[in-house]
Formats: C-alpha cells, sequence, structure tokens
C-alpha cells in the first residue's frame, strides 16, 4: 500500500504554491517578478548493519526497489508495506563520492550565481549523520568534498582576466540546549540571530575566517571540530548532542562596470538525532540535551507542516534551529535533505518517523534569487561648480534691502571647465580638527583611487554633515573679502568727497561767553589703507604721478576771550585732493559702463543691486543712452540722493582704475 494518497499530495502542493506569496516580502522581490520555485530536493541513505553477525540472522526492515523508491514492512499490518518515492535513494553499498556527486554536487554552481544553498543531514542517532557529512580520512563526506570543489571553483572564476574577483569565508557554530556557540572561538559566549531588512538571516558576532586553499579550511575546521559537543550513550559512544552548521560564503566582486557585487551563502548542517530516552539510558546533564535535541525537532517538524498547509504563521522563531534554517525551508535557498535511516528492526520506529518527514519536507516550495548588488564607491561623485553651491546659500542669507542696494551678490572666481570642485579647498579658516579629519579622508580616498573626493567612505549622514560644514566655511570666507573691499572702497569715498563738503558749508562760529574760554578741540589724524592691488596697478599706470592723498600743514586756531589775537599752532594731517582729470576719467569710466555694461556688469558698482540694475537696463532700452550720469535721477526708483551716493562710492575707484564691485 503506498504510504501517501495521491489526493492529499495534490493538496498540499496547491497550499503550498498558493500560501508562497505570503511567506516571501516585498523587500526582496517584486509582486510582479517572483522568483521561480525550487522544490526541497530529498534522498534517503539506507546504512549497513552496523553488527555483522547480527546482519547475518536479521532481516532488514527497509528494502530499496529502485534508485529513487523503496519500501518498508507496515507495522499494523506485516502482510503489506508503506512505499516512499524520494529523489534519489542510497542503499547500503553506496559510497559516499555516490551521495555526494549525485545530490550535492549539483548545487555548488548555484553559489556562484549569487544564490544560496543548504545541505542537511537528518536521522535519528546513529544512523550515520555525521559520518555522511564529514566522513573519515579514507572516505571523506559531503563537507570536504564540498569545500574541494567549491575553492577549486572560485579559482577558475576569479582567475586574472576573468569578469568577477571570488573570496571564501567560513564560519562554524553548533545549537547547544537553545544557545549559539562559535566553535571557532568558543570564548565568545551565547551569539543572538538577526534579520535584516531584506530578510536575510545573520549572527552579529560570528568570526568569519578567509580561506584560499584547502589547507586553511583544515587548518580551521579540525580544531573547530573538536570544540564541538559530543557525548556517549547506549546507542552511540561519540553521539552529538548538538545541531553543527558549517556556513561558508562566497563574495564575488566586478572588476568592470557596472561593478556588481554578488553573495552566496552555502549551509552544511549536521543535525543532531532524535533520541528515545528509554533505549538510549540517558540520565542527569545527557537528559536535558536530549530534550533540548527533540524539541528543536519538533519545531522543525511543525515548521515543514505550517509551510505545507499553507498556515498564516510559521513558527520560525520557536527554535533557534528553525530561525536559522528560515532561508534552507520555505526561503530563498536549493535545499538538499538527506536522511539517514537505520536497517535493523529495533530502529523500525525512528526508521518510519524519518521517512515521514523527509516525505512531508519534499513538499516544501522554495524560491531563490540572486543577491547582487552594486558597490558603494562606483557611485558618481558630486560635480557642482563652487558658483553653484555659494549661490543658493547666498540667497538665503541676503536680505530683500540687499537687493535694493548695497551688498552685491558674491560673485566665484573663474575656474576651468574641466576642474572638478574639491570640498578641501580653502580650509585655511576652518575649525582645526574638522580640518585634520577632512584631510585623512582625503589622503585614505587617495589612497584607494577614487576620483575627486567624493567622501563616499564615510556614512551618508556623516559625509552631508562634513559637506555642509565645508560650504558654511567657503561662503564665510567669501563674505569676509566682500566686506572688506565694501570697507575700502567707502573710506576712499569719503576721503575724496570731504574736501568739498567743507568748502561749501561755513558754520557760524559763536562768540563764546564773557570770563571763559574755549579750544577747538584738536582733529584726529585720518589715514586711508589703499588695496595692495590698488598701489600695484597705480605704479604700473600711466598717471602714476598724479598724488590722491597730499601731506601738508594745517593750522588750529586756540581763541580766547582775554586774547586779541588767535594763537596759531601746526600740526600734521592727511587729507585727500583728487586731481580734476582723474574725477572726469573716473566720471566717464561710470558712464561707458551705464551706456554699455550689463546687468551684471552694472551689479558690479557700488549702491547698485539687482532690482535697480535691470532698472537701469530697461530705462535704457526705451530712453537710449545715457548722456550724464545725473541721468540716473530720471530713472523710476533712484532718488537724487542715492545718485550722489552712487558716484560718492564708484568714482575714486574707477577714476584710478581699479573695479569697485568683487572680483
Amino acid at each position: 500500500m503506498d504510504a501517501g494518497i495521491p489526493a492529499q499530495r495534490r493538496r498540499r502542493e496547491m497550499a503550498a504554491a498558493t500560501s508562497g506569496a505570503g511567506r516571501w516580502p516585498l523587500s526582496k522581490v517584486r509582486a510582479s517578478r517572483r522568483p521561480p520555485p525550487a522544490r526541497v530536493r530529498v534522498a534517503v541513505r539506507l546504512r549497513p548493519f552496523v553488527d555483522e553477525t547480527a546482519g547475518a540472522n536479521d532481516t532488514p526492515c527497509v528494502q530499496g526497489l529502485d534508485s529513487c523508491s523503496l519500501e518498508i514492512a507496515n507495522w499494523r499490518n506485516h502482510q503489506e508495506t508503506l512505499k516512499y518515492q524520494f529523489d534519489a535513494f542510497y542503499g547500503e553499498r553506496s559510497s559516499q563520492q555516490d551521495i555526494y556527486a549525485g545530490s550535492v554536487q549539483p548545487i555548488l554552481r548555484h553559489l556562484l550565481d549569487g544564490q544560496n544553498a543548504s545541505v542537511l543531514a537528518y536521522g535519528p542517532t546513529g544512523a550515520g549523520k555525521t559520518h555522511t557529512m564529514l566522513g573519515s580520512p579514507e572516505q571523506p563526506g559531503v563537507i570536504p568534498r564540498a569545500l574541494m570543489d567549491l575553492l577549486q571553483l572560485t579559482r577558475e572564476e576569479g582567475a586574472e582576466g576573468r569578469a568577477w574577483a571570488l573570496s571564501v569565508t567560513m564560519s562554524y557554530l553548533e545549537i547547544y540546549q537553545e544557545k549559539v556557540l562559535d566553535l571557532l572561538d568558543p570564548a565568545s559566549g551565547d551569539l543572538v540571530i538577526r534579520e535584516d531588512c531584506r530578510g536575510n538571516i545573520l549572527i552579529p558576532g560570528l568570526t568569519q575566517k578567509p580561506i584560499t586553499s584547502f589547507a586553511d579550511f583544515e587548518r580551521y575546521f579540525l580544531p573547530a571540530s573538536r570544540n564541538r559537543t559530543v557525548g556517549a550513550t547506549r546507542l552511540n559512544q561519540r553521539s552529538s548532542r548538538s545541531h553543527a552548521v558549517l556556513l561558508v560564503k562566497v563574495d564575488q566582486r566586478e572588476r568592470l562596470a557596472p561593478f556588481r557585487q554578488r553573495e552566496g551563502k552555502l549551509y552544511l548542517i549536521d543535525l543532531a538525532g532524535s533520541e528515545d530516552n528509554r533505549r538510549t539510558g540517558n540520565k542527569g546533564l545527557r537528559l536535558k540535551e536530549s530534550g533540548a535535541i527533540n524539541t528543536s525537532l519538533f519545531v522543525l517538524g511543525k515548521v515543514v507542516d505550517a509551510l505545507n498547509l499553507g498556515l498564516p504563521r510559521v513558527p520560525y522563531r520557536d527554535s533557534k534551529l528553525t530561525r536559522l534554517l528560515q532561508d534552507s525551508l520555505g526561503g530563498s535557498a536549493h535545499s538538499i535533505l538527506i536522511a539517514n535511516i537505520a536497517p535493523e528492526r529495533r530502529f523500525y520506529l525512528d526508521t518510519v518517523t524519518a521517512l515521514n518527514f523527509a516525505a512531508r519536507s519534499k513538499e516544501v516550495i522554495n524560491r531563490p534569487f540572486t543577491n547582487e548588488s552594486l558597490q558603494p564607491h562606483v557611485l558618481a561623485p558630486v560635480t557642482l561648480s563652487q558658483k553653484e553651491l555659494l549661490g543658493s546659500e547666498a540667497k538665503r542669507a541676503r536680505g530683500p534691502e540687499d537687493d535694493e542696494m548695497g551688498s552685491p551678490e558674491p560673485l566665484a572666481p573663474p575656474n576651468s571647465a574641466s576642474q572638478k570642485l574639491s570640498p578641501l579647498q580653502k580650509l585655511s579658516s576652518m575649525d582645526p580638527a574638522m580640518l585634520e579629519r577632512l584631510l585623512s579622508l582625503d589622503r585614505l580616498l587617495g589612497s584607494q583611487g577614487s576620483q575627486g573626493t567624493p567622501l563616499l567612505s564615510t556614512p551618508r549622514r556623516e559625509r552631508m554633515v562634513l559637506m555642509k560644514t565645508v560650504e558654511e566655511k567657503v561662503l564665510e570666507i567669501e563674505r569676509l573679502k566682500v566686506k572688506q573691499k565694501e570697507l575700502e572702497a567707502k573710506v576712499l569715498a569719503q576721503e575724496a568727497v570731504e574736501p568739498k563738503e567743507k568748502e561749501n558749508c561755513s558754520p557760524t562760529i559763536l562768540r563764546p561767553l564773557s570770563h571763559r574760554s574755549i579750544s577747538v578741540a584738536k582733529p584726529l589724524k585720518k589715514a586711508v589703507v589703499l588695496p595692495l592691488q590698488l598701489l600695484k596697478e597705480q605704479a604700473a599706470s600711466p598717471i602714476a604721478e598724479v598724488h590722491i592723498l597730499k601731506k601738508r600743514g594745517r593750522k588750529r586756531k586756540l581763541e580766547s576771550l582775554c586774547a586779541s589775537e588767535p594763537e596759531e599752532k601746526a600740526e600734521d594731517c592727511w587729507e585727500p585732493q583728487i586731481s580734476p582729470e582723474l574725477l572726469a576719467h573716473g566720471r566717464q569710466k561710470i558712464l561707458d559702463l551705464l551706456n554699455k555694461g550689463s546687468a551684471r556688469d552694472l551689479r558690479s558698482l557700488q549702491r547698485i543691486g539687482q532690482k535697480k540694475a535691470q532698472l537701469i537696463v530697461g530705462w535704457r532700452e526705451l530712453h537710449g543712452p545715457f548722456s550724464q550720469v545725473e541721468d540716473l535721477e530720471r530713472v523710476e526708483g533712484i532718488s537724487g540722493k542715492q545718485v550722489e551716493s552712487f558716484l560718492k562710492a564708484n568714482i575714486v575707484g574707477l577714476a584710478a582704475g581699479h573695479r569697485c564691485g568683487p572680483s
């Protein structure tokens, strides 16, 4: 009689197919492009009799029919047998090479495509799971054979001239009494199992060892295997008391654009066997270990049943084992389950239980996909010009009155089109600690061969803070330069206009009261500091003999009621004197700029903002060129006082050949 009813099997397959969408998070795959399904493949291995004399006197309870099916006696009716069909069946004469080549070797190729794979050894205690996975020096098992072939594949695919560069790392852990222990570093203690935003299972703090050859693998794996917990029972002298998991990661990086990155993980899992404490005779610590093993295997069976029935909740979190196997059962891995069974009749109930679990696991549907992403350092660096960076910040910092008249908009120095902006320019006024940090980042990026200074080796939030700090410092430097030029031009204009004001105004001198003498306060000495650039231009100009400032003697009168003649005292002071030719030259330059200059050129003048520059250009287009500078009064929105202030602020600088606005 058949073990599974066809109608029930069809219902389970339909339930598994319809429930697959609910088990996959949207962050992994889109609903419209779901990965193709891949059923969990199941292979059954029948070990030979342990006692040769007992095998000669006793008939096995399991018998193979062909390479995919077997039968076992029905314990309810001895006249009937239960038949099972799997993906592969290996009899007691099968070798380690047959099992590896027939079931495990084909899935290694998926790792090079950036997909995950899992191999699980399941069965009761003493059925030969550890022998199947590890083997012996004469007959190596699945783990050494898989590592040897995988390292050979990575060497071939990652050779010079190939498109991908490959690297392999390994981790080895055990789950002992619901504790995740690192076998490569036993002192690390109990580790936690986490899940990232894409649904991948990971263990923070787990040791990873890079391996490039099989000798490297043996150097790490053999000492770690001796750290695994084993114990003696009535059925097995070296019984595994924990679930062992060997995790092998294959990282791939593309050498050419678009510089993709792939990661494939291989889980090689040696499960501890279920135990009947009445036959094993476990007591004390062994009884506690047996309880933890049976509980985790019971939860594993519940997970398989929930996946087959399409239940809304799959109890992965009820056990550390099932939490770690979330990718292997119902997840994104190509999974192979090797069920190990014993031929002796005294193991009949354990054999039937293992075969029933294997039959249910065969109906689990996985959906493997490629774990691919782009390397972070290939993102294009920001190439905005310094003018664009300063423009937006200047608009926010400038008030509405500045647009009317006064502070002109700062302009960036001319840069070549091929020159790239580096955020590490002009850092003389920055905080020393921030400057040192930026320079260290610049050296690090230069050693890595990145173009420019994109600052991509830091996290995104820190990178944005650094870029903002650099922009603020550069803007502050530009503002200070503009303010300095304004002050220099204002002082020059005031000194040029001061003599005329003194000539035009004659204040009435009041006679002081009797019997009281007053003295006129001594005026302060005034000196105008010219920019270095202006002094150089004056020295090179043809009118260098014209002196703008002249030192002469000046008398101060002390008046007193008792004295008939004022007492005179001469002292030195500085007073601006400008020749009429120089003033006429400056006025002509301003007039030419008003008639021929664009709005941008007009904004370079003092007291001319964006709004007044547009008014001047618009008036010139309607009424023609200006005949004299005073015609600015005819422009609507510009008063006579503003024209006079404009002349005072600009005429001295333009007369000397120096541009009043910022460069």
